[in-house]
């Protein structure tokens, strides 16, 4: 990936700093926003990746990214829509502001970021690649995050759609993440015991790591998949087991 120039929305934590270190050890030259800037700057392989402060949800905001990113690198070359996310609520009570901030930063965000930087690598004799990152979320119920599930099931959608209208200068592709281990994983899963016990339920016997997530973003990225556009990757162990089956065991029992 040397000289090409990515942007990894938010890039400095969780599994958005597992892409970057990926795309920063491969040669690439990145740049990462986020509404705060990272505790630690994301370095890896001898590089370091720049940060501009951005709310994603703020179509002004992303152009300034992208204008950053133009005035750094001289060029885009790869757009990650990473950042994304939504806390626990019930589908009956949740506010319809609630619901609509969530559809707004998990589905309308990465479209304006999109459309954005289809722009500039239209331009370009190479084109560009986008790469949505989705959630088992958006192919299985999500109860508790109703609103995420739905963003992220369009999400899917709307990757099918733009990689028809911008083929052939740009590919897009998204890549449907299963449970990743990140720093905040103890909040959803408890300690070392509950992520080991979450983690056996997955056929290939662990969680995610955020790298796993980095290394199908540079396949997707790089000539590797010169004919892959239109596709959802599912990065997820193998799923989850049918709950019929332990059901039926206990019952035989």
């Amino acid at each position: 990936m040397s000289g090409r120039a990515v942007i990894v929305t938010g890039g400095g934590k969780g599994v958005g700093r597992g892409i970057t270190r990926r795309f920063l050890e491969a040669g690439a030259d990145v740049v990462i926003c986020g509404r705060g800037e990272p505790e630690e700057p994301v370095q890896a392989g001898g590089r370091k990746a720049l940060f501009t402060a951005a709310d994603v949800r703020d179509v002004e905001q992303i152009e300034q990214v992208v204008a950053f990113t133009k005035q750094r690198l001289g060029r885009l070359d790869v757009l990650v829509n990473n950042a994304g996310g939504a806390p626990e609520a019930d589908a009956a009570s949740v506010s319809p502001r609630f619901s609509e901030s969530i559809i707004r930063l998990n589905l309308i965000a990465p479209l304006n970021f999109a459309q954005m930087a289809n722009a500039v690598m239209q331009e370009q004799d190479e084109g560009g690649t986008i790469i949505n990152i989705a959630s088992v979320s958006a192919i299985r119920p999500s109860p508790g995050t109703a609103a995420y599930g739905a963003a992220k099931a369009g999400l899917l959608s709307l990757t099918m759609t733009l990689a028809v209208e911008w083929a052939p200068k740009v590919r897009v592709n998204a890549v449907t993440a299963g449970m990743i281990r990140t720093e905040r994983a103890h909040l959803h899963y408890g300690d070392e015991a509950g992520i080991a016990a979450v983690g056996a339920t997955v056929p290939l016997g662990r969680m995610g790591e955020p790298e796993d997530v980095g290394d199908t973003c540079l396949y997707l990225a790089s000539s590797l998949s010169s004919y892959v556009s239109g596709a959802n990757i599912l990065m997820h162990g193998g799923g989850e087991k049918p709950a019929f089956l332990a059901a039926a065991k206990n019952t035989s029992e």
